[in-house]
């Protein structure tokens, strides 16, 4: 019985995640269906425990938060500016270059942080279970866009 029902939400949930993706409509809005999806996805694929759950989600949480943060500081500080190099000086392409380092290394002790951080709330197998899971998400998230933007 537990079997069954394990596969029916995870029919449920990848039928959920196409049928979703395909009706995207509002920027802002879209990334709320993702982060949605994502979270059932994920949830799904760890199998965690209520217990689990209540101490996982705050952290990953977090994270994604202060991950999110890195990649519009980087955006905004940098990669608008890096479409025009022509138009820099080597001083400000110096400084861009070096912002762009320091944005890297903000990234990896973020990173590095947050497993350890996890690996405290949940077992090792499930940390390597989460990388792997957010993968197989960016990937069929991402043939999706491309067959919606190919059938367009």
């Amino acid at each position: 019985m537990n079997l069954i029902l394990k596969t029916m939400n995870k029919v449920i949930i990848t039928i959920f995640l196409f049928v979703t993706t395909l009706s995207f409509g509002q920027r802002n809005h879209d990334w709320e269906k993702i982060n949605t999806l994502k979270v059932a996805f994920i949830t799904e694929k760890l199998s965690l425990s209520s217990k689990e759950a209540q101490e996982f989600w705050p952290v990953y949480n977090e994270y994604q938060e202060k991950r999110n943060l890195l990649r519009k500081k980087s955006h905004n500080q940098i990669r608008g500016k890096m479409k025009d190099t022509d138009a820099l000086t080597e001083k400000e392409a110096e400084n861009l270059l070096a912002l762009h380092l320091q944005i890297e290394e903000e990234e990896e002790i973020l990173d590095t942080n947050f497993l350890k951080n996890v690996s405290k709330v949940i077992s090792a197998k499930k940390t390597l279970l989460l990388l792997r899971s957010e993968e197989e998400f960016k990937r069929q998230l991402m043939k999706q866009y491309r067959q919606n933007k190919g059938g367009k």
